[in-house]
């Protein structure tokens, strides 16, 4: 028969904490943060996935950005057999928005595997996510903090034995295919100029 103090979370484990450091270059004139627990720590069920968007009703952390989802992301927390950690995954739960996880970007409903430190990126958000082991299975931490600088500048592990910097124009790119998504206004000389080469 298995000792109770075996199975039973107590207040003495230690919590895994996923570090949530977010940036968008226009959060000083916003209050795209009014929603989140900024510098605190906040626990959060391990079977019960933590929602990132738009819709306070529908997600665990909402934005105050009508550009973000009504749910933007979702992080899953799992164990596997090879490992007594809290792993997790994200799945990007928007339809019409991108998700990019380092250098790999997931569709609507896709999902993968979260490294140690993984850089998210949405809109004209990024995120650095980092987790912090601990020894509870049931529940983790959750803390979110605003970076004053996009954290793609800094040097990142991206994979095991990897290290690339991040700033390499590739963020450049990204927001252009967001923004070539955006309605483009145009002149009136170049309505005419349209029209006359349609005739």
């Amino acid at each position: 028969m298995m000792n109770v103090s075996q199975t039973v979370e107590t207040e003495e484990d230690l919590l895994t904490c996923v570090h949530m450091k977010i940036y968008h270059p226009q959060q000083s004139f916003k209050g795209l943060y009014n929603c989140l627990p900024l510098g605190t720590r906040s626990r959060h069920s391990a079977d019960d996935p933590l929602r990132l968007g738009r819709d306070a009703q529908a997600c665990s952390y909402s934005l105050v950005d009508p550009r973000v989802s009504r749910k933007q992301l979702g992080l899953h927390a799992y164990r596997s057999p090879q490992s007594p950690d809290l792993l997790f995954s994200i799945q990007n739960l928007s339809q019409r928005g991108r998700l990019s996880v380092n250098s790999s970007e997931l569709g609507y409903l896709e999902r993968m595997d979260l490294p140690d430190k993984a850089l998210i990126r949405f809109g004209e958000y990024e995120m650095l996510i980092t987790r912090e082991s601990g020894e509870a299975k049931a529940s983790f931490e959750v803390e979110f903090e605003v970076l004053s600088v996009p954290p793609s500048r800094e040097t990142c592990t991206c994979e095991p034995g990897v290290t690339a910097v991040m700033d390499t124009g590739l963020m450049d790119s990204f927001n252009a295919q967001f923004r070539a998504l955006e309605p483009q206004e145009i002149d009136e000389q170049s309505i005419h100029k349209l029209q006359n080469l349609s005739l």
